[in-house]
């Protein structure tokens, strides 16, 4: 009896989940511009779509925006690691309880700070602040996937191949880089996903005549649902599960090597 209840209490919240994704879905392929009728399965909405400038555009803008964040926000999250695993471990706990801050914070409280001081510092408002905003809020989750590698390592490791003459940086991508690779690459799909599917912080710092997925079908629903939106909605789920899975994936795989 409690294992049943347990599969309809599961299978009652999947529903709840998802069954309006999947009327999303299931619309986008509705003939009729109608969306409380069926009128035969077309794919004619997803072919509109991409014949949409302004939508490609934003999409441009979105894929460019979330691939730059990701890398540079990946970068500076494994020197950031680097720094912490140096640190003490009074000072360690105090860093990561700042660094993980921003991921408990509200959206709209990030995107209203970065707004201000943007302003306050004469910034102009565009493509450069958006950018710089979706680095700043990717770098937490780049340091939460990246760290539990760095402390995974055995230290002798690195120190051995300075021994034997390699440099540094050398001794880094040869014998650290490897080992952390798998959070690395988990860090960076991370942010991308997270850059991805931002609206608010966007929404606060992006300037006129500059859109991304996001913020374009916030003000195309404003003036009125189109059938092109359902399409654009359903490619968005659809590229944010599988990276999602992506990144849920590799992991399991890592383990399953060590």
């Amino acid at each position: 009896m409690r294992n049943a209840l347990k599969k309809l209490y599961i299978t009652l919240i999947l529903i709840f989940l998802y069954a309006p994704i999947v009327t999303l879905i299931v619309l986008s392929f509705n003939k009729s511009k109608t969306r409380a009728k069926w009128g035969g399965f077309t794919g004619k909405w997803y072919i509109s779509l991409f014949k949409n400038d302004d939508i490609m555009a934003a999409l441009g803008n979105t894929l460019l925006i979330a691939f730059v964040s990701s890398l540079v926000a990946t970068i500076i999250g494994i020197i950031a690691c680097i720094a912490i695993q140096a640190m003490k471990k009074r000072s360690r706990s105090i860093v990561i309880g700042i660094t993980n801050i921003p991921m408990l914070n509200a959206d709209i409280v990030t995107g209203i700070s970065l707004m201000l001081l943007f302003i306050t510092l004469g910034i102009r408002f565009g493509f450069m602040t958006i950018l710089l905003a979706h680095i700043s809020f990717n770098i937490p989750y780049v340091i939460l996937s990246v760290l539990p590698r760095f402390k995974a390592l055995n230290p002798s490791t690195y120190e051995a191949a300075l021994d034997l003459g390699a440099s540094p940086f050398r001794a880094f991508m040869k014998v650290v880089f490897p080992d952390i690779l798998p959070g690395v690459l988990s860090g960076f799909l991370m942010a991308f996903t997270m850059s991805l599917d931002d609206f608010i912080i966007t929404h606060f710092t992006k300037g006129a005549g500059i859109d991304t997925l996001s913020t374009k079908i916030y003000s195309e629903v404003k003036k009125g649902i189109k059938p092109e939106m359902y399409a654009l909605s359903s490619i968005i789920f659809i590229s944010v599960l599988v990276l999602l899975f992506l990144v849920n994936y590799m992991p399991k795989e890592n383990k399953k090597g060590d």
